[in-house]
């Protein structure tokens, strides 16, 4: 079983502003992004047992000003946002069919592109994390050099202790091909520790035939502990040289599907942070993406936290 180097958690990405349509051409203004909505749901589900941070850049204006100070208050540590003056948040509207969303971006100038631009700033941002998580999301709005930059701080964390979590979350639209996001992928998942792919995700890049198969190939790059989720169907888990199914339960209510595999990803780190075996870990994954898709948004409403366990 992984063992962490210290009771601080860092997931590394974008935020974004998010204006979401609430009817009567009127919008609301939230905060939300893959890697920060894991780490929001950690820190909910945490507390006081671990130090969850986020790292990114974003702007020095009054909506980055609201950012920071909405994430301090939910409990996130914001030692690692860091300020640019001369760009701001990237920002995305929603678009609501049933349960299903569709998006429109603007985040070509968005500050968290330049989070790994600076070797020495990245490195003290994650200096003594127990455990890092971040996406494919991640690496695809860096540019090459950053990506060197982020691989090297990865590294130096890893040697100094540090357990990397990687979800692909793919998005084809934010990179140049399918090539290059081959590439890409292949070289962090030599840094990865514990992987949290989505099948459907791993079986239009990679040709994947199965969900074992995605585990075959991942720990064929030197991954130890995998979970593959896989929709509505069974997620196929690997830890300890075990390999096993467990079925995902039926949810009633679904009301908004967009967030589940962040939440199964914040719960799942925070039950392993926690010292849970991967089975235990899986559940509470299950469970807070359960809750997830039961709400509008890509995070669980704080009074319904408690309904994780």
């Amino acid at each position: 079983m992984l063992a962490f180097g210290s009771r601080k958690a860092l997931a590394i990405g974008e935020a974004m502003i998010e204006m979401a349509d609430v009817g009567n051409e009127t919008y609301r203004r939230g905060f939300a992004g893959d890697t920060f909505n894991t780490a929001w749901h950690m820190a909910q589900l945490l507390g006081d047992a671990a130090e969850v941070g986020f790292v990114t850049k974003v702007g020095m204006d009054s909506v980055s000003d609201a950012f920071v100070e909405q994430s301090q208050q939910d409990g996130l540590d914001v030692s690692g946002v860091g300020r640019s003056a001369a760009r701001t948040m990237g920002l995305y509207m929603i678009e609501l069919d049933g349960v299903e969303r569709s998006f429109q971006y603007w985040r070509d100038t968005s500050a968290a592109r330049l989070l790994a631009d600076d070797l020495e700033w990245l490195e003290q941002a994650v200096t003594g994390a127990g455990l890092i998580h971040l996406s494919g999301i991640t690496l695809a709005i860096l540019s090459e050099p950053a990506r060197e930059t982020l691989f090297e701080a990865l590294t130096k964390a890893r040697a100094q202790g540090a357990i990397v979590s990687f979800d692909p979350n793919v998005r084809p639209r934010l990179w140049r091909s399918a090539e290059e996001t081959r590439a890409v992928l292949a070289r962090i998942n030599t840094l990865t520790d514990i992987a949290l792919p989505s099948f459907d995700d791993e079986s239009a890049l990679w040709g994947d035939e199965s969900p074992v198969q995605t585990v075959e190939r991942l720990r064929r790059a030197g991954v130890v502990e995998i979970a593959v989720k896989n929709g509505a169907a069974a997620l196929t888990a690997f830890c300890d040289d075990h390999l096993s199914e467990v079925p995902t339960q039926s949810v009633d209510g679904v009301r908004d599907t967009s967030g589940a595999g962040d939440a199964f990803n914040a719960g799942y780190l925070s039950a392993r942070f926690k010292g849970c075996d991967q089975e235990k870990a899986v559940h509470w994954g299950q469970r807070t993406a359960g809750e997830v898709i039961r709400h509008f948004g890509a995070r669980i409403p704080k009074d319904r936290m408690k309904e994780i366990d």
